[in-house]
């Protein structure tokens, strides 16, 4: 049965929430790994099937090292088999920081009267979006806080107004959104204005350790949020993101709930989220909460692994939380999307001498401030397409249709020359020359890759890009 607001809440009485923490833990108690499950649970998800949350935590509770080298070489072997070598770059754009929550673990709760509270104008706006194009970006995240001033179609309006920016060869061709859950009619407004992926973050799935973090405002209402996507979804939304942050809670929980939230979408929506988040606890101004769930970078990249292999065709995102080092490991075990170039202090991609990062500006501390053309260098050093491709949402291959396309692997053979044409684009429009050496020479390698008919397609596109066409796409 779909979700309905008549469902949502009975007079006295919540609905049956499909987060059930007696069953997350009873699955983590009682699973015991042998070394033929675990092969069996590996061998199944290179089969591209979703996990179940028993076989998610069978590779959760194993303990032995060589096991553990296991799940991460089944997660390496797995992103090349779907997504290849690319890698989707995008930026995150923050539009206003005022919040009527109280998360204690967030610089823009209501409380800290030491945030810089600023919500970007119309022209404002457009300079940060100018800035972002000026440096290559095609691909953008618009941020709020959860405020009553950024409603639906305010949200609506900013997304307008991105879209509309053009500066020299630089256009936003996707735009997706992370702002406060709504109700079904709001969803449908900000759909209308021709989003891409709307992300809400549970930010932990144990239902009493949320009641710790979040103190007041709407945010405080666990069920409210946890259906979020499911209104998003009755409103039209087929494209959608989730995600946990790591540190509120047992990270082997929050992996769990995040494999259960999944399946519970596909099996009402017959359709997953698009993508899967997993942030980690960062300092922040006014930061309150201990360490007792912190996530060591060991068990962060047994996490990733492990969330590659649960859920084979979804999206990963790690974001500039993380340094550069530790994301430069984890992009092989199956992370699909990374920002680069970010800055989250509002306002400041347009600024020019302050380079230096103020709590009290932003939401939490980034640990990756490279620019985008340094992370495009990593990218290539390492032999990955750094792609902005929008593609598939532009031509409706979004939702079911992704599916149909992705789930038997076709997904890989437009991904790769899309990536291919986004990644010319950028070595004729924005990359000095030493990127744009090692850029043509990745793009040749994989060019080679794909079968004589598609290359041919290729290498007349990349002529006319070079002779001044854009966005030519598959």
């Amino acid at each position: 049965m779909k979700f309905t607001p008549e469902t949502y809440k009975l007079p006295d009485k919540p609905m049956t929430p499909f987060i059930d923490t007696d069953e997350i833990e009873g699955y983590l108690n009682n699973t015991i790994p042998s070394r033929e499950r675990v092969r069996e649970v590996i061998a199944k998800s290179l089969s591209k099937k979703r996990l179940n949350l028993e076989e998610t935590a069978v590779l959760i509770n194993v303990t032995g090292s060589e096991l553990i080298q296991e799940i991460k070489e089944g997660a390496k072997q797995l992103k090349k088999n779907i997504y290849g070598n690319r890698i989707v770059l995008f930026a995150p754009l923050y539009v206003g920081n005022k919040c009527s929550n109280n998360c204690t673990y967030c610089g823009f709760r209501a409380s800290n009267t030491a945030e810089v509270r600023k919500t970007l104008s119309d022209e404002e706006l457009v300079k940060e979006i100018e800035a972002l194009e000026d440096n290559g970006q095609k691909r953008l995240i618009l941020v709020y806080g959860e405020h009553t001033q950024y409603d639906a179609e305010y949200i609506a309006h900013t997304v307008e107004v991105a879209y509309s920016v053009k500066k020299g060869n630089g256009e936003i061709r996707r735009v997706n959104i992370n702002a406060a859950p709504m109700e079904i009619e709001g969803f449908r407004t900000v759909k209308a204005a021709g989003i891409g992926t709307f992300q809400i973050f549970q930010e932990t799935y144990h239902r009493e350790a949320y009641k710790t973090y979040h103190l007041r405002g709407k945010k405080a209402d666990f069920d409210y949020r946890l259906t979020s996507l499911d209104r998003a979804q009755e409103a039209g939304i087929d494209d959608i993101g989730i995600g946990a942050l790591f540190g509120l809670y047992d990270w082997r929980f929050e992996v769990m709930g995040l494999v259960r939230h999944t399946n519970h979408l596909e099996a009402c929506y017959n359709v997953g989220p698009h993508t899967i988040s997993f942030p980690r606890v960062k300092d922040a101004s006014m930061l309150d909460m201990g360490d007792t769930y912190f996530v060591s970078d060991e068990d962060f990249s047994r996490l990733v692994a492990i969330l590659r292999l649960a859920v084979p065709y979804t999206g990963m995102i790690l974001t500039a939380r993380e340094p550069a080092a530790l994301r430069n490991e984890l992009i092989q075990y199956g992370v699909s999307q990374i920002d680069g170039g970010t800055k989250i202090e509002i306002g400041s991609y347009a600024e020019t001498q302050n380079t230096k990062q103020d709590l009290n500006r932003g939401q939490f501390r980034i640990g990756d401030d490279r620019s985008l053309n340094e992370v495009i260098e990593e990218l290539l050093s390492q032999d990955m397409i750094p792609s902005f491709c929008t593609a598939c949402y532009r031509l409706g291959r979004t939702g079911e249709h992704f599916m149909e396309f992705s789930v038997p692997g076709f997904i890989k053979r437009y991904c790769t020359p899309n990536a291919i044409l986004t990644l010319t684009e950028y070595l004729v429009d924005y990359a000095p020359k030493t990127t744009a050496e090692k850029g043509w020479k990745v793009i040749e390698e994989n060019i080679l890759t794909l079968d004589e008919t598609m290359q041919k397609q290729v290498r007349e596109r990349i002529e006319k890009i070079k002779g001044g066409e854009r966005d030519l796409y598959f």
